[in-house]
Formats: C-alpha cells, sequence, structure tokens
C-alpha cells in the first residue's frame, strides 16, 4: 500500500456513525429523495448502493452513470464519485469498513479491476428481493441492543456473493477478466507500483513472464497493449489529483514521477485533448 500523503477530502466511516462506537465496521444507511454530492470526494470504505427506484446520475471515477430502478453501484475505497439524485429515489446503503473490506473481497469472488469496468448494473426482480432483505436484516441487527457483528459480516458476505452471481454473465468482458489470471494479477500490480514503475518489463518479471508475453495477453483479451494499461492508471490518478486536491500541479507532476511539468502536460494532452490546468478548472 502506498504510504504518500493523500490529498482528496476524504470521508471516513466514523463520520457517518452517530450513535455507534469507533469499532463501527458496517453501517446501514436510507436513501430517499433528492440528494446532490457536486464536489468530488472519495471515501476510505467501500460501499454497496441498493436502489429500489432510482433517477439521476452517478459519477464514479469521471465516469457518468444513470441511476435506475433495481440497481447496484459500488463504490470502492479511494474512487472517486459525485452524484446527483432525484426526487423519486428511494435507495439503501451499506458502507463497509476498509479493514472489513480487505475480508469481504473474496466475496465478491472477481478482481476489484473488474468491477471498476462495471461498477453500476440492473440486477433480477429475484436478486433484488434477495439482496434488499439481507440489507434490511443487517438492518434490524445494527438496531439491536447488543450489535452480533459476526452475523452481520456473513450476511454482508451473502450480498457480496449475490452481487457477483448478477455480474456473472451479464458484461460480454466477463471471461476476460476472469479467465486469464494475469490480467487481473498484472493490474494489481499496477495499482501499487504505478507512480514510481512505468515499464511493463517491470510488471512482467513480477509476474514471471517475459514482457512480451504480458503485452500479447493484454492486446489478446484486453484489446489493448500493456503500456497503454500502466498510461491508463496514472492518467486516472492524474485526474483525481487535479479534480479533488488541493496540490498544485507542480506537485502532481512530482507526486506522478515525470521527469518536469512540460513531459507531463505532454502526457496529459494527448490522452486528454486538455492541458492539466484545463481540465482542473
Amino acid at each position: 500500500m502506498s504510504h504518500q500523503p493523500d490529498y482528496f477530502p476524504i470521508l471516513g466511516i466514523h463520520e457517518f456513525a452517530e450513535k455507534q462506537s469507533q469499532g463501527c465496521n458496517l453501517l446501514f444507511n436510507e436513501l430517499y429523495g433528492e440528494r446532490r454530492i457536486d464536489e468530488p470526494h472519495k471515501h476510505d470504505f467501500f460501499i454497496i448502493n441498493l436502489f429500489e427506484k432510482g433517477k439521476g446520475s452517478h459519477t464514479i471515477d469521471f465516469v457518468e452513470y444513470q441511476v435506475e430502478n433495481h440497481q447496484i453501484h459500488l463504490v470502492f475505497p479511494d474512487q472517486v464519485h459525485q452524484w446527483v439524485i432525484e426526487k423519486e429515489t428511494v435507495g439503501y446503503q451499506l458502507m463497509i469498513s476498509r479493514e472489513w473490506y480487505e475480508s469481504f473481497l473474496p466475496a465478491l469472488r472477481f478482481s476489484a479491476s473488474y468491477y471498476f469496468q462495471h461498477p453500476a448494473f440492473t440486477v433480477s426482480e429475484e436478486i433484488y428481493h434477495l439482496i434488499l432483505h439481507e440489507f434490511k436484516t443487517i438492518q434490524k441487527e445494527l438496531n439491536e441492543e447488543n450489535t452480533f457483528w459476526e452475523v452481520i459480516q456473513k450476511r454482508s458476505e451473502l450480498i457480496g456473493l449475490l452481487v457477483s452471481k448478477s455480474v456473472e454473465g451479464a458484461f460480454k468482458d466477463f471471461e476476460v477478466y476472469n479467465s486469464n489470471p494475469i490480467i487481473s494479477k498484472f493490474l494489481n500490480l499496477i495499482d501499487i507500483h504505478f507512480k514510481t514503475e512505468r515499464s511493463v518489463s517491470f510488471y512482467a518479471e513480477k509476474l514471471n513472464i517475459s514482457a512480451n508475453y504480458l503485452n500479447i495477453v493484454c492486446k489478446k483479451n484486453l484489446n489493448t497493449s500493456a503500456s497503454s494499461l500502466i498510461q491508463d492508471r496514472i492518467l486516472l490518478e492524474a485526474k483525481r489529483l487535479l479534480k479533488v486536491s488541493e496540490m498544485s500541479v507542480k506537485d502532481i507532476v512530482y507526486d506522478l514521477g515525470f521527469y518536469d511539468h512540460a513531459s507531463f502536460s505532454k502526457f496529459f494532452k494527448a490522452q486528454t485533448g486538455m492541458t492539466p490546468s484545463q481540465f482542473k478548472e
């Protein structure tokens, strides 16, 4: 994990916990009516949003998704998000602390990098009601005088399994991400090292394969080069920092390991068609 300072407005789970102690690992929240988060921010916890009725838009890492009935929207720790939800909306949220998230992740069955591509999706009537039942049961358990955390943890894991059941086969690229473990391992390694390591050979060595083979796997499965995936991650972080942090462009250049301002601007403009300063505005 990176121990570098963080420059985003970050909301911790304790800021949402009214009645619960600092030991809080999971919160339940109801969403009724109009809500806006105009300024992008990020959380240090995992959020499962379940929409019964939904209307509006939810932007996760600069990609906009429509909010619709019987949908699930996932927001992972450190992702940047904002939304405009209209008054007809009825929904529920589970907020899972980073500590619990680490042990919850296997219940989602597929790599986090797969869900980053598909954070919002519609579920069947049957799955919706099964997940809603678990949400409501967790809510009831949280309101008990002596909260039985082990039961809540197991129920949240069941929700994770039901989510993964919905996602399985729902998207065309499902097999791509999950039939080849090299891809998810590569994407996880990029997440850890992208600020300091740009060369494909560094990642290939970590994966015990040749750089050429890593490139072939990426081209065949994701229709893109290994180096493009590294650049995509750098670009995402650059966007997050420019839009959401208090950092100057000069500090961002340094933080992301660029040689100088000119090389960063050239990289950013080639990817987005905008200068970093234009994007920041």
